[in-house]
């Protein structure tokens, strides 16, 4: 029988991860695209997995996409991607037509659940029951992972799109064409390149920091209400390079004003910053493990790449 591998891949707002491993873990291929149109990625993914996996049986596909898409796997729009801020990309599936070129079990979730799979598993909430995972970066997105599960409903969780109370005096327009306070129209990414100018990082503005230290505050509290996590986990370049997590916490206490504050929220890890590279990707290995060989081996592997 030929070697059996697996394939995961990271759709993401500026750029397109793919990796291919073993039921083992040990990384074949990896590849990188930015992120154009839905058709240029099936066409850039095809080709990669298909000289990748040579002689060897592909048994699987795990995807962590952007969103917002279709998560439920009973739905004959499985893998639909839904109107969204990328252009280009709303009404597209790439999940179907990846599952059609190669005809395998093809898994899609959000890349945020996956990465709090990942992160749960393997990285800053490894033993916790349950971990929230947010992202601060082109978009902001929230997943949570329960017991090596991720919550789904009729689509995954947006609460990137949760709407804040803005602070006075902030009447920056928001991002987000949707909202004009949601977190994501706020605090993401082009919102922080708008607040700094371009070419500055979060940590030179003192002042934006707060900002964005108490929008984060609120959405945490809301999660917090929400799903009641046992950790969250805070991922995206700008969180990390300006060490955010600790006063997001801050933020989210103040927010809660005591409320559903137990020794857990109170305690200085329950915000804490990530800990994996590239966490969506590897929850789209785990999701792809997971539908080629079950629950056994499905979270158990992990090898870096």
């Amino acid at each position: 029988m030929s070697e059996q591998l697996i394939a995961g891949i990271e759709t993401g707002g500026t750029k397109i991860l793919a990796r291919i491993a073993d039921v083992d873990g040990k990384v074949v291929a990896n590849g990188r695209w930015p992120t154009s149109t839905s058709e240029a990625a099936l066409q850039d993914l095809v080709e990669f997995v298909s000289s990748s996996i040579g002689s060897a049986r592909l048994a699987a596909i795990g995807m962590a996409a952007f969103g917002p898409l279709v998560t439920d796997h009973a739905s004959p729009d499985y893998g639909l991607m839904l109107a969204t801020t990328k252009p280009g990309w709303s009404g597209s599936n790439l999940r179907a037509g990846l599952a059609a070129r190669f005809d395998v079990s093809t898994a899609v979730d959000s890349d945020v659940n996956a990465a709090a799979l990942a992160e749960q598993s393997f990285g800053a909430g490894e033993g916790l029951p349950s971990v929230a995972y947010v992202t601060v970066g082109t978009g902001i997105g929230a997943g949570l992972a329960i017991k090596g599960r991720s919550l789904n409903g009729i689509m995954h969780p947006e609460a990137g799109h949760l709407l804040l109370n803005r602070q006075g005096g902030d009447d920056i327009p928001s991002v987000c064409r949707f909202h004009e306070n949601c977190a994501e129209g706020l605090v993401s990414g082009p919102a922080l390149r708008r607040r700094l100018g371009e070419g500055r990082q979060l940590s030179d503005d003192p002042g934006v920091q707060e900002l964005v230290a108490s929008y984060l505050g609120q959405l945490a509290a809301s999660l917090v209400l929400c799903w009641s996590p046992h950790r969250i986990v805070w991922g995206g370049g700008a969180i990390s390079e300006a060490g955010l997590a600790p006063r997001i916490g801050e933020a989210m206490r103040a927010a809660l004003n005591g409320y559903g504050v137990g020794p857990d929220v109170e305690g200085s890890d329950f915000c804490v910053p990530a800990v994996l590279k590239d966490a969506g990707l590897e929850g789209a290995l785990a999701m792809a493990r997971r539908q080629a060989f079950g629950d056994e081996l499905s979270l158990q592997v992990r090898r870096g790449g």
